[in-house]
């Protein structure tokens, strides 16, 4: 996840290196519209391979999986983001199966940490090398990456291979899951006996993923050296200090997120962070067009504290939240977990595509009002997510198959126990019957029953 990160900032620094332009013929404004496909065209590697990764991880299992997407980073660009596609589909996939059950929810967030300190990293190594100038201020960038693929070759081998590939007390639930497997085709024309909304928890699911990108993250996050250059006038050095400090902020408060995920339940902290978000980019957008009017730098340098505000909001909750959210609300029942993350991973890259290659045209061609775009975008999300997303903390995989087997309106906003981050009372007594009826019929103990559903738990 680190490796991810850095992938994700370094062409930031990139792209603002002018032997780089020069030596690929990509300087000047004639050439923004293929500098952006250049940017973007990892996004499409990432896309084939995290579709790769679905068959690929069955077939070998995680680890044999993560060595073959490593080893592929190691060729180049396109192939790079192939290589991660494939890292960063299997390695969530990996972790769920072989961590604790009370640990799952925070290993999630703390591996979205980790790929902000490989930002942030890479940010201050982006500014360090703006003095050096020539060819080596990007080659050495690149290149720099394969100090993770090493360390991932080196450790990969010895880590403990997923249960599912290696205990047979669990191959009957496994050979279930693959016969019993949701198909594509059965999210759109319900299944006989399914009745969980899967077409709902398809929207749900991908649906963080394109709020996540379309909030304006990807902006920063490929081009905001570019963007503090060209829109604010400052000079290639500062922009790459201010990237690199930005990174830091968002590294320090990505990390906050860890206590407050279950405090403050999935869906309060999606709108805490769309909101503070919204508010950023709506401050940076008048500032730059007063800026633009008045011709007074001021303004345009005031902006600049904004965008910090921007990185602090999306750390705190629209950064890892739409990778744990479908994990709960839009999973797809008897679906293998692939085919979960994969929805994930498709979500994320397709729209991620977009961002990055529209950004820089977009900068060019309107800029203050292009960030107006971005702005209108967080508040449409915001009510998006205060009507129509159920609140998934505290809840088990089948309170919410409960919830939608009772053909809820898709309008949550008014349903106190679709949105509460409490564990719903009705969930709980229903749990408890269950409990009192099986001693009942098998006379087992409730304590017995409890200690078999929790080493059912951890095998899972």
């Amino acid at each position: 996840m680190t490796l991810f990160g850095y992938d994700q900032g370094v062409f930031s620094g990139v792209v603002v290196t002018q032997d780089f332009l020069n030596i690929l013929d990509l300087a000047g404004p004639s050439k923004t519209q293929v500098l952006s496909t250049v940017t973007a065209i990892y996004d499409v590697g990432y896309f084939l391979g995290a579709i790769v990764a679905f068959g690929l991880g069955e077939r070998l299992g995680r680890k044999k999986a993560i060595l073959w997407g490593t080893s592929i980073m190691a060729i180049g660009r396109v192939v790079l983001g192939l290589g991660n596609g494939i890292n960063t589909a299997t390695a969530p996939i990996w972790q769920t199966e072989t961590s604790t059950a009370k640990w799952r929810g925070k290993l999630v967030i703390l591996e979205m940490w980790t790929n902000i300190g490989g930002f942030m990293l890479v940010n201050w190594i982006n500014y360090g090398l703006s003095f050096a100038g020539g060819a080596i201020a990007w080659r050495f960038l690149l290149a720099l990456q394969f100090i993770f693929i090493f360390i991932l070759w080196v450790t990969v081998p010895w880590l403990p291979e997923s249960p599912r590939t290696l205990y047979e007390d669990i191959s009957f639930s496994i050979e279930y899951e693959r016969q019993n497997a949701m198909r594509w085709r059965d999210i759109f024309r319900h299944p006989e006996g399914n009745n969980t909304k899967p077409l709902r928890h398809l929207l749900l699911g991908a649906g963080t993923q394109f709020i996540q990108q379309f909030e304006g993250i990807n902006i920063m996050s490929y081009y905001l050296p570019t963007a503090l250059e060209s829109v604010i006038d400052l000079s290639n050095s500062m922009a790459r200090l201010i990237s690199a400090a930005n990174a830091s902020v968002y590294f320090i408060f990505s990390g906050a997120a860890v206590p407050l995920v279950e405090r403050m339940g999935r869906r309060g902290l999606m709108m805490m962070s769309t909101a503070g978000q919204g508010l950023a980019l709506l401050i940076i957008t008048i500032l730059l067009a007063i800026t633009e009017r008045t011709s007074n730098s001021t303004y345009s340098s005031a902006s600049v504290d904004f965008f910090f505000v921007f990185y602090i909001f999306f750390g705190l909750g629209m950064l890892g939240v739409p990778w744990l959210y479908p994990r709960r609300s839009a999973r797809f029942p008897c679906a293998p977990k692939p085919l979960q993350c994969q929805q994930q991973q498709i979500g994320c890259r397709i729209t991620n595509f977009v961002i990055v290659e529209i950004t820089p045209i977009g900068i060019q061609n309107i800029g203050w009002k292009f960030w107006i775009v971005w702005s209108i975008f967080n508040v449409i999300f915001l009510l998006d997510i205060y009507f129509f997303y159920p609140e998934t903390a505290n809840r088990t995989l089948e309170d919410m198959d409960a919830y939608y087997r009772s053909n809820p309106s898709l309008v949550v906003s008014s349903d106190l126990d679709a949105i509460s981050v409490k564990r719903p009372s009705k969930y709980i007594e229903n749990e408890e019957e269950i409990i009192r009826q099986t001693v009942c019929v098998t006379g087992i103990s409730a304590k017995e029953i409890g200690e078999e559903a929790f080493e059912h738990v951890e095998g899972a």
